[in-house]
């Protein structure tokens, strides 16, 4: 047991929660915004400001009416399966012929997985980087073992379960997209509370909502709790962190909290609160829907990218018209009430003694 136990260190092989459920779901969501968000973000940009660059098709796969053309965005955000593999092998500090092996395997789970490719993807991932690595520079043969093990361990784990994960993944976001419009309330506050503490939280609330292909309401409730965190932490921690820590959390991550929140917990108390009315408020009142790319649902008012997805929705619906109503919905549940709410009820508690003077300081 010691050998083996010497064997898989030696390997960097690590068996833990921080490691699978931490690390690589972090990476996940680097790979996601490298590829499908910014894709999603270039196509916008062309179709709102008829930049012709961006519209153009510069390549096309197949042909007849099986052709797929594709612009600059469209091709970043069909790499959304070897982005992840690979930024997930990278976080789990893959040896490079272990690392460039992930691409087809990333490809490959993500096409199997339809729906739910990207959390395909997390797994096979995982497993094939894993395999790759016990092997990796054991043979005189390297070049040709270690690609060839990788590759098939993660195609062949793949073929055997991307399409059940897929579907998986794809009847849970259903299932929370169809609660959410038959109990919009309740499901407004469950969804807002629950993914805007993921974005705070060392996981990833984009990989979740990219997981779940949580769109439609429920993912104007992601986005409104993600923003009520995001928005929320970095308007109460003004006095500490000033405009350096305004722009770090609002427009960066509210993750940046996370070492304060575990000193003292009663910081994270105002913007959940924040998040408990805005998410009924975005599905009740504003009916605001993502109906972009499902990762946007999770990335709040990170570079901006929850609110371009939920304009691209709009832009993308032929039947849409979008209403001075719409515009007055996204900047309230999106940039004010999230500011005013979180700074209304950190009030109370620094009033209370609760939250004291340097509790929400960042080291900027």
């Amino acid at each position: 047991m010691s050998k083996i136990k010497d064997f898989l260190k030696k390997k960097d092989i690590v068996f833990s929660g921080k490691r699978y459920g931490i690390d690589a779901l972090g990476a996940m969501a680097q790979g996601l915004f490298c590829t499908l968000l910014v894709g999603t973000i270039l196509n916008t940009i062309g179709q709102q400001f008829h930049i012709g660059f961006l519209n153009a098709i510069i390549a096309t796969i197949g042909t007849g009416d099986g052709a797929v053309s594709y612009t600059i965005g469209g091709l970043a955000s069909a790499m959304v399966g070897p982005g992840i593999a690979i930024a997930i092998g990278y976080a789990l500090k893959c040896p490079p012929l272990v690392l460039f092996s992930l691409i087809p395997v990333g490809f490959a789970a993500n096409t199997m997985g339809s729906a739910g490719g990207p959390l395909a993807v997390y797994f096979v991932a995982i497993l094939a980087c894993e395999c790759g690595k016990l092997v990796s520079k054991e043979t005189k043969i390297d070049i040709l073992v270690t690609p060839i093990v990788t590759v098939l361990v993660g195609i062949g784990f793949a073929a055997l379960v991307a399409a059940p994960i897929g579907t998986a993944a794809s009847a849970v976001g259903n299932a929370v997209k169809w609660a959410t419009t038959q109990q919009p309330f309740i499901m407004g506050i469950l969804v807002s509370v629950i993914i805007g503490i993921a974005l705070t939280l060392p996981i990833s609330s984009a990989a979740i909502c990219a997981a779940l292909g949580l769109t439609g309401l429920a993912g104007g409730a992601a986005v409104a709790g993600c923003c009520a965190q995001m928005v929320g932490f970095a308007v109460m921690s003004f006095r500490e962190n000033r405009w350096g820590g305004l722009v770090a959390q609002g427009v960066g991550t509210s993750m940046l909290q996370m070492p304060n929140i575990v000193k003292n917990p009663r910081i994270w108390i105002p913007p959940i609160l924040a998040s408990a009315i805005t998410g009924p408020l975005a599905t009740c009142l504003f009916k605001l829907e993502m109906n972009g790319a499902a990762v946007s649902s999770g990335m709040g008012t990170c570079g901006f990218v929850g609110q371009i997805g939920v304009y691209t929705g709009w832009v993308n619906d032929a039947q849409k018209v979008i209403t001075a109503w719409d515009w007055i919905g996204l900047v309230l549940i999106c940039f004010v009430l999230p500011a005013l709410l979180s700074w209304l009820f950190c009030l109370v508690l620094r009033k209370w003694g609760w939250i004291k003077d340097n509790d929400l300081k960042l080291d900027l």
